[in-house]
C-alpha cells in the first residue's frame, strides 16, 4: 500500500515552531508530509529546518518555476490524501472562508478534494472575534474540519483559547481523516 500524502500548511504564526514535532509524528506515523508554508510562516520558521524534517522539497511561491510541466498549486492538490494547516491565523482562516486565493496554500486547499483539517493558533481575543467565528462556521459547514485551539498560554502572555491543540490530538485526527 502506498503511504498517504498530508498536505502540511503552514501560516504566520509564532506556533509554527511546533510544526517540527507535527512532521516528526507524521513521519513516524508512515505518512508523506509536503509543506508548504506561507511567506508569514517564513518569518517564524525556515524552510530548510521543514524540509530536512519531512525530506521532501518545501513550497511557498505560487509562481515557482516547476522542475517538470505541471501547475504547482493543482499538482499538489490532486496528491493529497488530506490537507493539515498547522498553525492556522486568523488571516488564512478568512482567505479560506471567503473563496481568496492569493497564495499557493489557499489555491492547494481550493483546488483539491482531500479532506482539510485546520488547528487554530492565535491570540484568544482574536479567536473570539465575531469574524473569526463567522469564518470558522462557513468552513464548517463546507466539511472542514477543526482540531482545537485549546486554552494555553498564548504568546501575548495571557492565558486563552487560541492555543494550538497537542501534536498527539493533531496527529489522531490526521489519521481519522485518512481512513474516513
Amino acid at each position: 500500500m502506498a503511504k498517504k500524502e498530508i498536505i502540511l500548511g503552514v501560516t504566520g504564526s509564532i506556533a509554527a515552531y511546533r510544526t517540527c514535532d507535527i512532521v516528526n509524528s507524521l513521519r513516524r506515523s508512515g505518512f508523506n508530509v509536503t509543506v508548504i508554508m506561507t511567506k508569514e510562516a517564513k518569518e517564524f520558521i525556515t524552510p530548510l529546518t521543514l524540509q530536512t524534517l519531512s525530506r521532501n522539497k518545501v513550497y511557498s511561491e505560487m509562481l515557482e518555476t516547476p522542475s517538470d510541466w505541471s501547475p504547482v498549486h493543482t499538482s499538489l492538490a490532486d496528491m493529497a490524501d488530506v490537507i493539515l494547516i498547522a498553525p492556522a491565523c486568523a488571516n488564512t482562516i478568512g482567505k479560506l472562508a471567503n473563496g481568496i486565493c492569493d497564495d499557493l496554500l489557499t489555491c492547494v486547499v481550493t483546488a483539491s478534494s482531500a479532506k482539510v483539517l485546520i488547528a487554530p493558533a492565535m491570540n484568544e481575543k482574536m479567536y473570539s472575534n465575531p469574524a473569526v467565528q463567522d469564518n470558522v462556521k462557513k468552513l464548517k459547514a463546507r466539511g472542514v474540519e477543526f482540531v482545537g485551539p485549546v486554552k494555553g498560554p498564548l504568546a501575548c502572555g495571557c492565558q486563552g483559547v487560541g492555543h494550538i491543540a497537542d501534536s498527539a490530538s493533531i496527529i489522531s485526527e490526521v489519521k481519522k481523516a485518512v481512513k474516513g
